[in-house]
């Protein structure tokens, strides 16, 4: 006697197959799409820590500067910008106050501004030269690999000067550690100048007979400065870019 048997036909095994397949595309769907913007509103988190960072920084070193430049003074072994105008190259391109927005460069270096401010020692009193005190230079960049970077030059007159002059990666040594890291992800940085009352600083009052370009005077008469930095960042396996701007605006001491 043969016994009925109960069991699974090709078609019903085929649509279980689909269906599940469909189940588990939906639920692997869900968990990277949940995934995804867990790790941008984490890279958010992070950049608004390096963003209040930076924004720390330049309102310390800006802040207490002694103004705005439009070149080094001190001589730079090994500059990230240079200006062919000048033998040895010793000197970062010339900047002038101009409004204006700086994008993160494929390779090479993006000059943003450049201030000076006091040299101090190491209990941070002023290293004083006669009445006045030495000053330090400080060049603020974009580089290729959109980091926001500071390079430091130390006034090598200022004897017990607690800063140190700073170089880039190919150049870093113990004498020379590398140019400050300030922020990562940088798409571009944006500035605008103004005189404390808010009026927009007049940098069309000269005219280079080279170049034909503005060339101020401008920095003299800088007395707050405004940087917008924008960031873009898009994380590993994510559909999402992240983008973040920091307004930062800074009134200049200006002694």
């Amino acid at each position: 006697m043969r016994k009925h048997q109960d069991g699974i036909t090709i078609p019903e095994l085929i649509i279980a197959i689909v269906l599940s397949g469909l189940v588990l595309a939906l639920v692997m769907s869900f968990g990277f799409s949940y995934w995804s913007y867990g790790t941008a509103a984490e890279a958010d988190q992070d950049s608004m820590v390096e963003r209040l960072n930076v924004s720390d920084f330049l309102r310390d070193y800006l802040g207490s500067s002694s103004g705005l430049i439009n070149q080094n003074g001190i001589p730079d072994a090994n500059p990230e910008s240079i200006d062919a105008a000048t033998s040895p190259a010793n000197y970062w391109t010339v900047i002038h106050a101009i409004p204006g927005t700086y994008n993160a460069p494929s390779s090479g270096a993006q000059p943003v501004v450049y201030f000076r401010r006091p040299s101090l020692n190491q209990s941070g009193a002023y290293i004083m030269n006669g009445t006045n005190p030495y000053e330090d230079e400080y060049m603020l960049f974009i580089n290729g690999s959109k980091q926001l970077r500071v390079r430091t030059l130390a006034n090598p007159n200022a004897t017990g000067n607690k800063q140190l002059t700073t170089c880039g990666s190919a150049f870093v040594s113990t004498s020379c550690p590398a140019d400050r890291l300030l922020i990562k992800n940088v798409a571009s940085v944006t500035t605008r100048y103004f005189s404390k009352s808010g009026t927009v600083i007049d940098y069309t009052s000269s005219i280079d007979s080279g170049t034909g370009a503005y060339n101020g005077p401008d920095f003299p008469a800088v007395e707050v400065i405004e940087l917008t930095i924008k960031l873009t960042y898009k994380p590993v396996f994510s559909k999402q870019t992240t983008s973040n701007s920091s307004v930062i605006r800074i009134a200049l001491r200006n002694t």
